[in-house]
């Protein structure tokens, strides 16, 4: 889901004429502890940090080492209570004005994979603002 989530970022930054430094976060879900830092590592190829304003819901919502979640959460519940709960209040409480979520998924079918199939994913963005 990686490569979804980067070509849909870098698709959206190409097409509106921003970059990073636009937003004050951005947040996929859920790639996961991997999925995160192959996100990171293809923007670096690209000349673009994304340390300081990217993270993962599936990594803020699980303690990793803590819960012994491995590579960190996965699932579509990571994203929404990310996004309903965290994201949107610190938004309301005047933290951050402008976001990108971006929610990854898989697209599997179980035919697909007894074929021994790769998997298609996809990734949706959305630029959440808030007025100042």
């Amino acid at each position: 889901m990686a490569p979804a989530a980067y070509d849909t970022i870098s698709a959206f930054f190409r097409d509106t004429g921003t970059g990073p430094a636009d937003y004050d976060r951005i947040l996929t879900g859920d790639l996961g502890k991997i999925g995160r830092e192959i996100l990171l590592d293809a923007f670096e190829k690209d000349g673009i940090d994304l340390n300081d304003i990217y993270d993962d819901c599936g990594c803020l919502i699980f303690n990793a080492e803590g819960q012994d979640t491995h590579a960190g959460g996965s699932g579509c519940g990571c994203g929404a209570s990310v996004l309903c709960g965290h994201l949107l209040n610190g938004m309301l409480a005047g933290q951050w004005h402008r976001i990108l979520f971006c929610a990854t998924g898989a697209l599997m079918s179980p035919l697909a994979i007894q074929q021994g199939e790769s998997i298609p994913s996809i990734c949706h963005l959305l630029e959440i603002k808030f007025p100042l």
